[in-house]
């Protein structure tokens, strides 16, 4: 499952963004165990546990986007629309700090 956010900042905001916001899921989701690792600038890995099921991916900094790719197994594809709006409700709050200068 790919899902990219557009935005308009440089290399350094948009990784600014991404950690804010995976923090925040973290944050309100723990019983999900969310782990966000960075493996270069531009590119972090990420896991999630759901339903005893571990989700593997990456979010991506393109230029001018933000993509996240997740390999959602089978089982858990009905709730992979609920979980692409969390994240990307969170992204786009950080996106909006970043614009209003508060990030």
């Amino acid at each position: 499952m790919k899902h990219t956010i557009a935005h308009e900042f440089d290399t350094a905001t948009a990784k600014k963004v991404t950690d804010q916001a995976f923090a925040e899921y973290a944050r309100r989701y723990p019983d999900y165990q969310p782990t966000l690792r960075w493996a270069s600038d531009e590119r972090a890995d990420i896991t999630f546990n759901a339903k005893g099921l571990k989700l593997h991916g990456a979010m991506v900094l393109e230029r001018g986007s933000i993509v996240m790719d997740l390999d959602v197994p089978f089982l858990l594809r009905p709730f992979q629309k609920r979980a692409v709006e969390v994240i990307e409700r969170e992204v786009q709050l950080w996106l909006g700090k970043a614009r209003s200068g508060q990030l």
